[in-house]
């Protein structure tokens, strides 16, 4: 029997976008402030994972939560086992948006909202794929299981704890990034550049610096305070560089002390020349004038060596390899306060042939002439990537190519999903070729006509390998 799954999508339309919104209205965003023990990663995600399992609940779903951590809604039987990852924590909004960002909108066919495209809508379509399957009584030999993680934009703590109680899966994907099929997934790994808080002897004198929110986004806001006495010449000259650089800024004095606020443009970490970082910006501006001790190295070797160095090719760390790309250095957090000294947040996103022990040691060697020390953030992850024979992936890209008409290959990507936890595990949708990417940056949105073609490819993928 053929099944018409764009049919099939068709009639749960408005089911899948009430309960979407349902989802996106909840602001689960990670908040450390408020954690506790019933609340690991803060109460946005946990409620936005209970609302989530109550949706799998009502519809008949054996459900668990694990923690408030993650969870998961299973069908089906049959010893082999199926994972669909998605999750409900989002990245903080930031500024610039036109809409409240958790208050969705649909305009000109879109759904605007913080998580519609990462991870949300994607997530939301994957349950509707399943569900569909149950639905129709369609016969499957497997099960699976749709999981759900609360912290996969910082620690993938959810993860670790899931999979520290749960069933691993023997195979699956993660509805989080880009069809036809992302097969390959770069090493991550942040490293931390420290500077001692040595200020003094400049004409002017460095109170604060602070840009980025999330080491996985390009800051689309950067502040300074400083002691000057030279605020009519910083003015003019402030005035002189938004004129032929792509930032705004503005800038305000209150006795000697002067502030400067910039705003450039955010964007995914793992593809930073898709935005415009206004922490290095601002460093380049500041670094024609004249500050003393470690905040002028803090702005020199922003200067020289990370503003518009997508690739690290001036530290020396630039790589490509021939499957999986080249390898891309994301600024992605500046702090220096006159107390604490400073500190740059470097996020790489690095493909086989490069290892996180070797950026360490390359990345200090090139710095050492500004007397930094270099620490590493977090495990990191290694590189991930499933052959494109494999079974998964072939049958993947056939129901791609069904539904599409497009010709499927292989793809590697900067970004980290929840694919690579499975040896036999990949990332699948739900952005397609010709759609507007916006994870992390003001105005995300998913285009409703690709959220429903998306739930169509996964039923019919989910189907072809669970039956």
């Amino acid at each position: 029997m053929e099944i018409n799954w764009t049919k099939e999508v068709e009639a749960r339309k408005e089911a899948l976008l009430e309960d979407l919104f349902t989802i996106l209205k909840i602001d689960s965003v990670r908040d450390d402030a408020k954690a506790t023990p019933e609340m690991p990663v803060g109460p946005g995600p946990k409620e936005a994972l209970e609302a989530f399992l109550e949706i799998g609940e009502r519809d008949g779903f054996i459900t668990k939560n694990v923690g408030n951590l993650a969870g998961h809604i299973e069908y089906g039987a049959g010893e082999e086992l199926m994972g669909v990852f998605g999750h409900v924590d989002v990245v903080p909004t930031g500024t610039g948006w036109d809409t409240d960002p958790f208050e969705p909108v649909i305009k000109d066919n879109r759904v605007y909202a913080r998580g519609s495209s990462d991870d949300k809508g994607p997530s939301m379509a994957a349950y509707y794929a399943i569900k569909i399957i149950r639905d129709l009584g369609l016969p499957v030999s497997k099960r699976v299981r749709m999981i759900i993680g609360t912290d996969e934009e910082s620690g993938w703590q959810c993860m670790d704890h899931y999979l520290k109680y749960e069933e691993l899966p023997d195979f699956g994907f993660s509805p989080d990034a880009d069809f036809p099929i992302i097969n390959g997934e770069k090493g991550n790994q942040s490293l931390y550049v420290r500077f001692r808080n040595d200020v003094a002897g400049g004409k002017n004198q460095l109170i604060s610096f602070d840009a980025g929110l999330r080491e996985n986004m390009v800051p689309q806001d950067a502040t300074v305070i400083f002691t000057s006495s030279e605020a009519d010449k910083i003015q003019t000259a402030l005035e002189a560089f938004l004129a032929t650089h792509p930032v705004k800024a503005t800038l305000s004095t209150e006795g000697d002390v002067v502030t400067i606020e910039m705003v450039g443009k955010s964007a995914h970490g793992m593809n930073p020349a898709a935005g415009i970082n206004a922490g290095t910006y601002l460093a380049v501006f500041l670094n024609q004038f004249n500050f003393g001790g470690d905040a002028a190295k803090f702005f020199s070797l922003i200067t020289d060596f990370i503003h518009l160095e997508f690739t690290a090719d001036k530290l020396g760390l630039a790589y490509t390899d021939k499957v999986m790309g080249e390898l891309t250095m994301n600024a992605g957090v500046f702090t220096f306060t006159a107390e604490e000294g400073g500190q740059i947040a470097l996020n790489f996103r690095y493909p086989t042939g490069v290892s996180a022990e070797g950026l360490e040691i390359n990345l200090e060697s090139a710095l050492s002439q500004y007397g930094i020390t270099i620490a590493k953030g977090g495990l990191g992850k290694e590189p991930h990537y499933v052959p494109a024979d494999d079974p998964l992936v072939q049958t993947l890209l056939a129901v791609y190519e069904k539904h599409t008409g497009l010709k499927g290959s292989e793809r590697s990507i900067g970004g980290g999903t929840y694919g690579r936890l499975l040896k036999r595990g990949v990332a699948y949708g739900a952005l397609f070729p010709d759609s507007i990417d916006t994870m992390h940056q003001a105005n995300e949105f998913l285009a409703l006509d690709d959220l429903f073609r998306a739930t169509a490819i996964y039923a019919d993928a989910i189907y072809e390998l669970i039956k």
